[in-house]
C-alpha cells in the first residue's frame, strides 16, 4: 500500500495543476495584476508555493532548515518576472525532485530534528512535513481563489474530494 503522504503530496501535485491550468485559460495579464490582498498579485502567490516546496524538500533531503529556506528564497529573483508557463515548468522539475525523493525514501515515518529560527526545535516526521506542504499549497490556492473572484473571474475547485474522483 502507497504511503498516505505519498498521496497527498500526489494530490498537491494534480491540485496546483490545475490552478495552474485554469490560470493559462484567463485574459492575458490577469496572472502579473496587482490586487489589495495577501499577497500583490497571482503570480506572487505561486512564486511563493514553489519557493516553499522548495525549501521543505531541502530539508527532506537533510539539510538544515535554515539553510534550506536560504536556499529557496534564492528562487526569488530567478522566479520574478517569469510567465507562467516558465515557472509550470519549473514547478514541474520540483515535482520530479520530489517523486525522485519520495521513490528513494524507504521510512516517510522516520523522525527528523527541525531547528525553525521563527519558532523553536521540533522533532518530526518526513510524513509530517510532507503533509505540511500539502497544507501550506491549500492554504495559498485559497489565496488565488479570492484573488481571482476580487478581480472578477471564477477560480477551479481543487478540493481533495474532487481530486478522489478525477484520478
Amino acid at each position: 500500500m502507497t504511503h498516505y503522504a505519498k498521496n497527498m503530496y500526489d494530490f498537491h501535485t494534480w491540485a496546483n495543476q490545475t490552478l495552474i491550468n485554469r490560470l493559462k485559460e484567463l485574459p492575458e495579464g490577469v496572472y502579473e495584476q496587482e490586487v489589495q490582498s495577501v499577497f500583490p498579485t497571482v503570480a506572487k502567490v505561486v512564486e511563493h508555493i514553489y519557493m516553499v516546496d522548495q525549501g521543505w524538500l531541502h530539508i527532506l533531503q537533510g539539510m538544515d532548515m535554515r539553510a534550506a529556506l536560504n536556499e529557496a528564497w534564492k528562487k526569488e529573483q530567478e522566479l520574478t518576472g517569469k510567465s507562467l508557463e516558465e515557472v509550470e515548468q519549473m514547478y514541474a522539475e520540483l515535482v520530479e525532485q520530489y517523486r525522485v525523493f519520495l521513490s528513494q525514501e524507504e521510512d516517510l515515518d522516520r523522525h527528523i530534528v527541525l531547528d525553525n529560527s521563527y519558532t523553536r526545535v521540533r522533532d518530526t516526521s518526513l510524513a509530517e512535513i510532507i503533509m505540511q506542504v500539502v497544507n501550506h499549497g491549500t492554504y495559498h490556492r485559497g489565496n488565488i481563489t479570492a484573488m481571482l473572484r476580487q478581480m472578477g473571474y471564477p477560480s477551479v475547485m481543487t478540493e481533495y474530494a474532487l481530486y478522489w474522483y478525477e484520478t
